[in-house]
């Protein structure tokens, strides 16, 4: 069993920068492929991006892409979403996940737990 707790999200204006934590704790944080993911009200999860349990692979939505890194710290237990050139559209509930493999998946199926969410708000 794994249990994750998400933390960072905020009220941030257009083009700001936030970074979202995702900390583990039960088993070896390190066994596990972890993804983020997103949800306004009335949308599907959305994927965001995953990283590999070595952090050693990563990816990312086309709508992230270039603008959102993810990467871990397994000593720590803890993987992180820096968020920059943030947009309108990021609005959203944003949840990490965890599976137990080596790579992460775009789908949400793909995962065993997840956080409970926390919200960004991007201003315009």
């Amino acid at each position: 069993q794994v249990q994750l707790l998400e933390s960072g999200g905020g009220l941030v204006q257009a083009g700001g920068s936030l970074r979202l934590s995702c900390a583990a704790s039960g088993r070896p944080f390190s066994s596990y492929a972890v993804g983020w993911f997103r949800q306004t009200p009335g949308k599907e999860r959305e994927f965001v991006a995953a990283i590999s349990w070595s952090g050693g692979s990563t990816s990312y939505a086309d709508s992230v892409k270039g603008r959102f890194t993810i990467s871990r710290d397994n000593a720590k237990n803890t993987v992180y979403l820096q968020m920059s050139s943030l947009k309108p559209e990021d609005t959203a509930v944003y949840y990490c996940a965890a599976r137990r493999a080596s790579l992460g998946v775009v789908y949400s199926a793909g995962y065993d737990y997840w956080g409970q969410g926390t919200q960004v708000t991007v201003s315009s």
